[in-house]
């Protein structure tokens, strides 16, 4: 008798059940981590009237990096909680009357599995860095343009690092009248500005203001004494400048994987290694997929016989998955100070699954 339609009909009963638990689960989880990294956001966009679609455009960013992060925790929860309660309502006892094994048992996990692993590298090596860049650019001109909204007339508004802005009137067209700007981003030669009109610009590298007839005071270093600069037409940028360099440097994180694998000659010595060591991180995150659906398999497909066992091989796996997070983060900061150790990032990854799959697979079961 041919079994080949009793069998795919339980692989697509267990993976459905598989699937739409580990879409349920990251939405959640994701959703959750959302709202907690989101809240450092509220108060820019609620203190300054920006638009909620500024908000959501930017949070939405950083996305990707949160399902890239939680997905290999996620799968080893849907497949431990999914076999296990399958295994209290009896139906994988019913499974194995009729003769599965255990790898039978286990490959709709596996295959759920190579699927999350197949789209974690997707995220991994195109699109988080992808829309880690885009969320830091955005996040620039945000804070850069977010002056433009800041000037209250009769407030001192501190618009930037070490510039405040007082105006006594502002119109529709963002005209300005009444300007006093304290500019202290050269800490040897502080300066106020005074001028009795200006105009608000928005350019591509930050807010600017027009002075029109107005002076310049600031005290000499070497004299003591103050000099004053009166001018007919001045321009002030009101831009975070010192971090305007920001956006033309690439961080690990936004870096592709070839460049990772070949850092850039002008890093300093001490970030080579952190390059390094986040490159072997996105070819080795994605397996850690596997390695945990494995553990969770083990734990519920060996387990589930045991009188005593019900509770602690669980909890087990959930212990053992938790000393590998934690083992994967310090193994990643002693490579990142001696490159030498870069393949423990690989064993922590590879080994616990490949151990896992051999204690669950050895023993001879009919197929």
């Amino acid at each position: 008798m041919d079994r080949r339609p009793h069998l795919t009909r339980i692989d697509r009963y267990i993976f459905g059940q598989l699937l739409i638990a580990l879409v349920l689960v990251t939405v959640g989880l994701v959703a959750l981590i959302w709202l907690t990294q989101s809240l450092r956001f509220i108060q820019i966009i609620v203190n300054h009237g920006l638009s909620p679609v500024v908000f959501i455009k930017l949070t939405s960013l950083l996305v990707p990096s949160f399902v890239a992060t939680i997905l290999p925790i996620t799968c080893f929860i849907v497949v431990l909680f999914i076999y296990a309660r399958l295994g209290s309502d009896r139906e994988i006892t019913v499974m194995r009357a009729c003769g599965l094994s255990d790898f039978t048992l286990a490959r709709p996990a596996l295959g759920l599995a190579m699927a999350a692993t197949l789209a974690g590298y997707a995220l991994n090596l195109i699109v988080v860095p992808a829309s880690l860049g885009s969320f830091r650019t955005y996040q620039y001109e945000i804070r850069n343009q977010i002056a433009a909204f800041l000037l209250e007339p009769g407030v001192f508004t501190p618009v930037a690092d070490h510039i405040t802005v007082y105006v006594q009137s502002r119109g529709a067209d963002d005209s300005l009248g009444g300007i006093l700007i304290e500019d202290g981003r050269d800490p040897a030669a502080p300066a106020t500005i005074l001028a009795t009109s200006g105009q608000l610009l928005v350019s591509p590298q930050g807010p600017v203001v027009v002075l029109e007839n107005g002076s310049r005071e600031q005290i000499d270093a070497k004299t003591g004494r103050l000099d004053v600069l009166t001018f007919q037409r001045n321009v002030v940028s009101l831009a975070q400048t010192a971090k305007a360099a920001i956006p033309d440097m690439v961080d690990s994180a936004e870096a592709h994987l070839a460049d990772l694998l070949n850092p850039p000659a002008s890093l300093p010595p001490g970030d080579r290694g952190k390059w390094l060591v986040e490159a072997h991180r996105r070819l080795t995150a994605p397996l850690s997929t596997l390695s945990f659906t494995l553990i969770g398999l083990l734990a519920a497909l060996r387990g589930m016989f045991r009188r005593n066992g019900g509770l602690v091989r669980p909890v087990g796996a959930v212990v053992a998955v938790t000393l590998l997070v934690a083992l994967s983060l310090g193994v990643s900061n002693l490579a990142a100070r001696n490159t030498a150790l870069l393949p423990l990032i690989w064993v922590v990854a590879v080994l616990p699954g490949l151990v896992s799959g051999v204690l669950l697979f050895s023993r001879r079961a009919p197929l």
